[in-house]
């Protein structure tokens, strides 16, 4: 986000209940979003099944969703893609579980 104006929004695994749930704690997803439109910029993961969490963050990239638009979606609980919800959240402050 070179010279882009950005929020972060960081949400760790050792406070997800399903990484709990399978003993493996490390990682986190990390969530940017322009300052100005909210507009997700890019989305880091790490940890458990990132390669198959990422797949919701490239889908709403690809159609320019916005933060706020992945805080409003429904995520299972207990499931490890609550951890982008809540990275999403986090990029406005408003985590529900940290």
């Amino acid at each position: 986000a070179d010279g882009v104006a950005y929020r972060a929004g960081q949400f760790p695994s050792l406070a997800n209940g399903r990484a709990r749930a399978l003993g493996d704690t490390t990682g986190f997803v990390k969530l940017l979003a322009d300052a100005k439109t909210d507009e997700i910029l890019g989305v880091h993961i790490v940890g458990p099944m990132a390669s198959e969490l990422i797949a919701e963050a490239v889908v709403a990239m690809a159609f320019k969703a916005s933060a706020e638009d992945i805080a409003r979606i429904c995520h299972a609980h207990p499931s490890l893609s609550e951890a982008t919800k809540e990275a999403a959240l986090a990029a406005d402050k408003r985590t529900l579980n940290f």
